[in-house]
């Protein structure tokens, strides 16, 4: 057969895909780790048949075979990675889906999850792997790499959250001064009455954003839990796993599954890795990188970095003790005491406290304005 004949029927077997599955173009090629999974081989060829009806080129890497996938036969799960490492590496597939993998710093998972109350997705920025080894960097860019996967599976004005733990506030700062600069974020408003992108448990499961920044750590504990609350935990039956691993400059496309991962969900990975190859992530990441850099990102990134610490500690006098009746949210837990002094320098008696949203600075209600200026030019607060 001539090459010109291999064109024309591949040309032809891609309309009768898409004819079948209502997909047209050419079927992403993603790989399937199915070894080691806590509920057998069998969940994981299960998940290889969905995906594959629902349009994947699925290579199973494993033992079992089925006429819907490529059967990659090997004898256990390392060798089973390393031939999911050679196909990737040569190109002879788009993407992958395992159970496990080494990514370098910088880059880290952005998982997708369907939220209990409402039923809607949500990305989690970010679940598994450590975007920066520090923790503001890390959520700053997290949020960066969440805006790249939901752009990539087909959102194209993502909003944007940031879950209230530690570094909420100066991610906040961080993104907002970005967002000044020309780099284009929409944030998400809290379900609660306060409003505001730092957002709360109750926004988790309403799922009100569509992107819900947050440290990986975190982010792994509720990608979790919202993917098996109703099997006791045992079985994740409901969402699309831990997701790809997204990095400046890194451009091989692996998902993550757990070893608890059902078919269901390990079939939405799949299709999530392909939705991924069809909307060309790395080329997105790429434009949004560059977006970000343009906008400041290093110089928003050097602003929270840790400050050395000094040779000795200032001591600074309480002015004279008055009521506290006012109060300033959004310093960070860490940066309280030292909120606490900014204003004792300036004659103003604060106290630190703590909120339902969080940690508080208070002080008099006279002293409010003038504490809110001070903390401002401090860069305690936005």
């Amino acid at each position: 057969m001539s090459s010109l004949e291999k064109k024309v029927a591949e040309v032809f077997m891609e309309i009768a895909d898409g004819m079948e599955t209502g997909q047209f173009g050419a079927r992403p090629k993603i790989a399937l780790t199915g070894m080691g999974s806590e509920h057998g081989e069998e969940n994981s060829m299960a998940a290889a048949r969905i995906a594959a009806e629902a349009g994947v080129d699925v290579y199973y890497i494993g033992t079992l075979e089925d006429p819907a996938v490529t059967t990659i036969k090997v004898a256990d799960d390392e060798e089973g990675h390393a031939k999911m490492d050679e196909l990737l590496d040569s190109g002879e597939i788009d993407g992958a889906v395992t159970m496990h993998y080494p990514f370098p710093i910088g880059v880290s998972t952005v998982g997708r999850a369907i939220t209990p109350a409402f039923g809607r997705e949500m990305f989690i920025a970010n679940t598994t792997g450590t975007s920066s080894g520090d923790r503001i960097e890390g959520m700053i860019l997290n949020a960066i790499y969440g805006i790249i996967t939901a752009k990539a599976s087909g959102i194209e004005n993502p909003t944007v959250g940031i879950l209230n733990v530690d570094g909420a506030r100066q991610c906040e700062l961080a993104l907002k001064e970005l967002a000044e600069n020309g780099y284009p974020i929409t944030f998400a408003e809290s379900s609660r009455a306060d409003g505001g992108c730092v957002l709360r448990g109750n926004d988790v499961l309403r799922g009100t954003p569509d992107i819900l920044v947050t440290d990986s750590l975190t982010g792994n504990v509720l990608t979790k839990m919202l993917a098996a609350f109703t099997s006791g935990g045992s079985f994740e039956t409901t969402g699309y796993g831990y997701g790809p691993g997204i990095g400046k400059g890194y451009d091989k496309l692996v998902l993550i599954i757990s070893r608890a991962s059902g078919a269901p969900l390990v079939a939405n990975a799949l299709k999530f890795a392909g939705d991924l190859v069809k909307n060309n992530v790395f080329e997105i990441a790429k434009a949004e990188f560059a977006a970000a850099e343009k906008a400041g990102l290093a110089e928003a990134i050097a602003k929270r970095k840790p400050k050395p610490a000094a040779a000795a500690e200032e001591e600074v006098a309480a002015p004279p003790k008055e009521p506290c009746t006012s109060s300033i949210p959004g310093i960070e837990v860490m940066d309280l005491e030292d909120a606490v002094k900014a204003l004792w320098k300036v004659g103003i008696y604060a106290e630190s406290g703590m909120g339902c949203t969080g940690p508080l600075v208070m002080m008099s209600d006279a002293n409010f304005e003038r504490a809110a200026e001070v903390l401002k030019e401090a860069g305690y607060i936005g």
